[in-house]
């Protein structure tokens, strides 16, 4: 009898393993849960220095999850970069195909934490039709800044919330560090501060709580709880040692 709990990330390949699928497996196996994967594109990167990303074919993503979807049942997805909206937006509409129940926890990043753009010139006006898509997203400050520039951050997130809920990662926070924020059921907000004192940052540090938060959610955690503990679980990879790559703590609830 198969007992495994099945949940997929969709997202770039990281050689040094502290982002992208890699990262995100490790996640989803700390907390108990069985790892699916589809690559999104191969990035030439270590843990400081990001050279290029080959993007991989948008019609092998889509087969990938087709031939995932013919054998496991799976109520959870985490995406992570992508190639353009268009893409995300394929990605998207195939997987509610697939699966019109599935929650989707999006991490639209903009910029690796080495200073690679991925989507800093595109248009974003199909970016409404994403968030119709999400059960969540899950940005940080400088991010949110980047999806609808003509608003503010107060705005934006007015505007996201009508849409899907949102975790705002406030580790670029300038007044408020590592507070994150919680919005759901449109301008529900719940504050949370850090629970510890982080000693460094880590390569990858957002893809890890987007992938823990997906993994709580994937245990029939109410998003609430599920926030706390993503945050939890990101601040013990944090304070895991002093590198820039993380250890990956085993949950054991």
């Amino acid at each position: 009898m198969n007992t495994h709990k099945y949940i997929l990330s969709i997202a770039g390949f990281d050689p040094s393993s502290g982002a992208g699928i890699t990262s995100d497996i490790k996640t989803f196996e700390a907390h108990g849960l069985y790892g699916l994967s589809v690559c999104t594109g191969i990035t030439v990167q270590n843990d400081i220095t990001f050279k290029e990303c080959i993007w991989t074919n948008s019609k092998v993503i889509l087969d990938q999850i087709d031939t995932l979807f013919q054998r496991f049942e799976i109520p959870v997805v985490k995406i992570g970069i992508v190639e353009s909206w268009k893409v995300l937006l394929l990605i998207l509409k195939k997987l509610h195909y697939l699966n019109s129940n599935i929650k989707i926890i999006l991490d639209p990043i903009f910029k690796s934490s080495s200073g690679f753009d991925f989507h800093l010139k595109e248009n974003q006006k199909c970016f409404d039709t994403i968030l119709k898509y999400c059960y969540i997203v899950t940005p940080n400050y400088d991010e949110i800044k980047n999806l609808y520039p003509d608003l503010d951050i107060k705005e934006t997130i007015e505007y996201i919330s009508s849409f899907t809920n949102i975790y705002l990662k406030g580790g670029h926070r300038k007044d408020k560090q590592g507070w994150d924020e919680l919005y759901f059921n449109r301008i529900v907000m719940v504050n949370m501060p850090p629970f510890t004192k982080t000693i460094s940052q880590k390569h990858g540090s957002g893809c890890v709580l987007s992938s823990a938060l997906a993994s709580n959610i994937a245990l029939n955690v109410m998003i609430e709880d599920a926030c706390k503990q993503a945050k939890l679980y990101t601040e013990q990879f944090l304070n895991s040692n002093k590198t820039l790559l993380g250890n990956h703590l085993y949950q054991t609830t």
